[in-house]
């Protein structure tokens, strides 16, 4: 109990300061990824050392060990992309934050926002998360969040829509 208000009083003081106070993405999305890495590279791993096996014999059967040797590569890597991507929204503009080797971080006017889309895939849909993308005037500005709950994407689509209009009419 103690942890939570003393995490609480630093995010107090960090808005204080200005700091932006990040969200980071739901654990839904980690346990999304993970399994379509072991389904495919399950399936690959299976469907090469049969293939292989049949095919050339059992001793080129030692190749399937390849994408598993991906997927054990894989697993950490996707949690440690999942823990980079985070977001935070200030008073004029929203802040992306994403990426372990090259970190980018996008910053998108609410002004600027033209159409901010809620989408989610079949996939998605069966683990309860919905996209979030932000379109601008200019392309290379767009930026999408992924994973999240649908009720904070439908949340977070309707205050920047709100935002964007509020911003705009200043314009």
């Amino acid at each position: 109990m103690e942890t939570g208000t003393s995490e609480n009083a630093g995010q107090t003081a960090g808005q204080a300061a200005g700091e932006p106070v990040w969200i980071g993405l739901p654990p839904g999305l980690l346990r999304m990824r993970r399994l379509l890495l072991v389904v495919w590279l399950g399936l690959l791993t299976v469907g090469t050392g049969l293939l292989l096996g049949l095919l050339a014999g059992p001793g080129w059967a030692a190749f399937a060990l390849l994408p598993l040797a991906v997927l054990l590569w894989g697993w950490p890597m996707l949690g440690r992309n999942w823990r980079s991507w985070r977001y935070a929204e200030r008073a004029d503009d929203l802040l992306i934050s994403r990426g372990v080797l090259w970190q980018e971080e996008t910053v998108v006017p609410y002004g600027r926002m033209q159409l901010v889309e809620v989408t989610s895939g079949p996939v998605e849909r069966h683990f309860g998360l919905s996209s979030v993308q932000l379109h601008t005037a200019a392309a290379a500005t767009d930026a999408r969040i992924p994973g999240l709950d649908p009720a904070e994407a439908e949340r977070l689509r309707d205050r920047l829509t709100e935002l964007g209009e509020a911003r705009s009419a200043g314009l």
